[in-house]
């Protein structure tokens, strides 16, 4: 006996604590969420304060996207938003109103769709998808509840999206759990979803379907304590996911994409989300989110659901209900989502540079990825010597780098007075994970080398000075060295160690001299000894009174 209760015992914490759903395997995930039904971009920076706030980044946003708001430009720009501002979609599609119904889709809708989906760039890896919406209502399904009709069709719907893209995150439509079996204008749910689940598309929806969108609200009238156990309260999900099993389901992550209080006395709506976060939703490491409804909305039938105030009440003071400064002062977790990170570090750098020497070169970088490369975000540029000989750099701040962008980032080195070959790569890091590397920069450091000169002063055939200055520019137009009383002698002149040079790379070298036209030519430096003719220079302004006139040519002949 004492054998079995152990056993039994060890089964029991098995399943407790190391059997988890898949989606627990998430490094952090931040559950909270919004339910903002018609996507307005204002609303995307107030959601951002609700949901990452106190700790949290990351939240969900759960968005109603019809068939005849199919805009690229429109919807990208949301996603764009999104992606900036740390917000994860759930997009829920839906057809369009016809009258008070909503029209029933087609297996022919489904290519339009998957196609439109596709053409998007998503904020994070899995891309979130909602087929349509409690369709055991006849009026989201054209005028009359038909379960076989939706299965067959939403299977089609699920099995397109995953061909296309397996990062697709397919759910079925969150369902009423209160409707009655009345048909054909509702059915209760547990009949719906045996008759989706059965012996003949529950293999088929086991490959397709990644998770359970569930709509858990508090009833009887939306108006239930935060407290409640089973079908029709804030755990209404945990009654699915049994019921689901029972039918053959695999276990599935749970999104709670509808939830939420009617309003009545404000304080205990507040305090109700704030018990049902800390005490179900949160502690339950099935659910992965949950988006209240509805984040604005300022008429019937959903005012008494919205968040916002209605804009007669709404002041600089105070925009929302008490809820939302309630559920944003709850702790949340700084969520951690997957993301495709995809682009490439083009490097055009000299390979023979000199020592003790300063360098500004470019790096074009490319993001072809979903993610937004920047500082604040963790993004950096690095470089690693594969010679164990470290030298020193820094780059541009990587900032706001969106997706299909392509930027070119300043890349500063300074060479000390190690001589010799060397090789090197370049890394964009996000943390301390590496994201994208260059190829290997191999390069050579060389002895710091010399450039003679020849130079005329009008009329003179040798000519003599001590106050020549010499400036060397890049071609970027840096100046990129410098040198004052330089000398002069019968014509030539030496600089000694000509610092910031790349060997091989054309350089444009000025020569001046107060009182002189300046000359300039253009020289590619070697290694070792260089050399180079400036013409002849003339004279201008000899008396530095800022003018030419007579009097320089009097200052000439005196001299």
């Amino acid at each position: 006996m004492k054998n079995i209760i152990k056993k039994v015992l060890f089964m029991f914490i098995f399943m407790v604590f190391i059997i988890k759903p898949a989606f627990a395997d998430e490094i952090k995930n931040n559950k909270f969420g919004i339910h903002l039904a018609q996507p307005h971009l204002e609303d995307l920076v107030k959601a951002k304060l609700l949901l990452n706030s106190t700790g949290g980044d990351w939240g969900y946003v759960t968005l109603v996207m019809q068939e005849n708001d199919r805009n690229k430009d429109k919807w990208q720009e949301i996603f764009d938003k999104m992606r900036e501002y740390h917000l994860i979609p759930l997009i829920r599609i839906a057809t369009q109103p016809e009258g008070s119904l909503w029209r029933r889709p087609t297996k022919e809708d489904a290519d339009s769709w998957v196609q439109f989906l596709d053409s998007l760039n998503w904020v994070v890896k899995n891309r979130y998808i909602i087929l349509f919406n409690e369709p055991n209502h006849a009026t989201e399904w054209g005028g009359s509840v038909d379960a076989k009709n939706y299965t067959d069709t939403t299977l089609i719907f699920a099995q397109k999206l995953k061909q296309k893209n397996s990062d697709f995150f397919v759910m079925l439509a969150g369902l009423d759990a209160s409707a009655p079996q009345a048909l054909p204008n509702y059915q209760d749910e547990s009949s719906f979803l045996q008759q989706v689940f059965n012996d003949d598309t529950i293999q088929q929806w086991n490959t397709v379907l990644s998770g359970l969108a569930s709509h858990s609200y508090p009833n009887p009238g939306f108006s239930g304590v935060p407290y409640g156990f089973g079908r029709g309260t804030v755990r209404t999900y945990q009654w699915e996911l049994d019921l689901l099993k029972q039918l053959g389901v695999k276990d599935l992550p749970v999104f709670i994409t509808e939830t939420g209080w009617v309003r009545g006395d404000e304080s205990v709506v507040a305090d109700n989300y704030k018990i049902a976060y800390e005490n179900v939703w949160l502690p339950d490491d099935r659910v992965v989110a949950v988006t209240p409804f509805v984040f604005d909305y300022q008429g019937d039938p959903f005012l008494s659901f919205s968040w916002k105030l209605p804009s007669i009440q709404a002041s600089e003071k105070q925009e929302f209900f008490q809820q939302f400064y309630t559920v944003q002062g709850i702790e949340k977790e700084k969520g951690e989502p997957e993301q495709v990170e995809k682009g490439q570090i083009r490097l055009d750098l000299p390979n023979e540079l000199v020592a003790h020497s300063n360098f500004h070169f470019s790096i074009k970088l490319k993001n072809s990825g979903q993610a937004l490369w920047d500082k604040d975000f963790g993004y950096r540029l690095i470089v690693e010597d594969r010679e164990g000989k470290p030298f020193e750099y820094f780059f541009s701040d990587l900032r706001k780098m969106q997706p299909a962008k392509e930027d070119e980032i300043d890349f500063f080195v300074k060479t000390n007075g190690t001589i010799g070959k060397r090789a090197a790569i370049l890394e964009l890091k996000k943390d301390d994970r590496t994201i994208l590397s260059s190829r290997t920069w191999e390069f050579e450091i060389f002895p710091l080398p010399s450039l003679a000169f020849s130079v005329n002063l009008f009329p003179h055939l040798k000519s003599n000075g001590n106050d020549f200055e010499f400036q060397i520019f890049n071609s970027k137009e840096e100046v990129v060295f410098k040198k004052k009383g330089v000398r002069l002698k019968e014509s030539k002149g030496t600089i000694e160690e000509i610092r910031n040079i790349a060997l091989g790379k054309k350089y444009r070298i000025v020569l001046l001299k107060s009182g002189y036209l300046p000359r300039q030519t253009f020289a590619t430096f070697a290694k070792g000894k260089n050399a180079i003719k400036f013409e002849t220079m003339f004279p201008f302004d000899l008396n530095r009174d800022g003018t030419l006139n007579f009097s320089d040519l009097f200052f000439f002949l005196k001299k």
